[in-house]
């Protein structure tokens, strides 16, 4: 099969204090285990197995919800573990930085922006950080599994940066303070994933 499910790509208390190791270990191996057991359930014997996530996406409005929140959750989650490393934080530099200046005006806006897409997302969602067609950069924010490669999103491009916001991935330590955990989660962002991310969807 094209999908596969790949482990941590650090060891799950790399991220402490900004994410424990029993937060990590629940959310990789269950509920991103469950996610990817279900699409590939979903998807055995079809065309699709051999299909990549962005051509499944790219039509996701004739695909059952089960391909639809279980293929974001299993993709999403991708996305979010690269998104992080135990050397991240700090500032972005290069091109992902000087675009970032270009299309928020400095990196404080772009932080403020997606902050605010992150704490606004009513109930289970997700922020991201997109490349658009027109090759400009947006910050955006999807509910549920859902995300901007779907053909239905309310603004579609490729995911750079994404940070999850479901309740799963930060109660254990932050119970109901969202904007704690997102406060916290920008010092572990990896952007040299993200910049590498930017240079590959250029």
């Amino acid at each position: 099969m094209k999908h596969q499910f790949q482990p941590l790509p650090y060891a799950y208390d790399a991220l402490e204090p900004t994410i424990d190791a029993q937060t990590m270990t629940l959310h990789h191996d269950k509920h991103h285990q469950g996610y990817f057991d279900k699409f590939t359930a979903a998807i055995e014997g079809s065309a699709l197995e051999n299909q990549s996530m962005e051509e499944i996406f790219a039509n996701i409005g004739q695909h059952s919800n089960a391909i639809r929140n279980n293929g974001g959750g299993f993709y999403n989650h991708n996305i979010f573990w690269q998104s992080m490393s135990p050397n991240g934080g700090g500032e972005p530099t290069g091109a992902l930085a000087e675009a970032i200046e270009r299309d928020f005006g400095s990196f404080e806006t772009f932080k403020e922006a997606f902050t605010d897409a992150a704490t606004s997302q009513f109930g289970s969602g997700w922020a991201w950080l997109i490349l658009k067609k027109d090759g400009k950069l947006a910050v955006t924010h999807t509910p549920n599994q859902d995300n901007p490669l779907m053909s239905d999103a309310d603004e579609q491009g490729a995911p750079l940066l994404a940070l999850d916001v479901w309740e799963h991935a930060y109660y254990l330590n932050y119970q109901n303070k969202r904007p704690d955990y997102v406060k916290a989660w920008w010092n572990v962002v990896n952007w040299d994933f993200v910049a590498q991310q930017y240079q590959q969807t250029q």
